[in-house]
């Protein structure tokens, strides 16, 4: 980072939203007022959530604070991976080619399709009888 000493961005998953401030530190990542260990209990969320860190081999340079809500622990983590990814591309424009290399400034837009009238599901449909 150059003049900034803070850089926010917002990251979108699913339903869920993640709030992300990326402060110059020694690596420490809180979510919720909780460790990322505490918070993302499966390594695959955990992965998930710090992948552009370690894509980028920036880990030990920035202290990470997410605030995150809505939808589910895998939305979640895709929410902050991505607003992880832009907060880096925003801090060190260094980092924004390696990052789009790997597809992680890309919002994904892929939502729970909803439920249709007449239906018991979105594509479900009620048992047909001849008779």
């Amino acid at each position: 980072m150059t003049a900034k000493t803070m850089v926010g961005a917002t990251g979108r998953r699913k339903t869920s939203v993640a709030r992300v401030r990326l402060v110059p530190g020694s690596g420490l990542i809180v979510v919720n007022a909780r460790s990322l260990e505490e918070y993302f209990p499966r390594e695959t969320g955990r992965r998930l959530a710090v992948r552009p860190l370690d894509v980028t081999e920036t880990r030990a340079r920035y202290d990470v604070h997410v605030t995150v809500d809505g939808g589910g622990i895998t939305g979640q983590a895709g929410a902050v991976s991505l607003g992880i990814a832009r907060a880096l591309s925003a801090a060190d424009p260094a980092c924004k080619p390696v990052l789009a290399k790997e597809g992680l400034l890309t919002r994904d837009a892929r939502m729970t399709e909803r439920k249709k009238y007449g239906q018991p599901g979105a594509r479900r449909r009620f048992q047909f009888s001849k008779r």
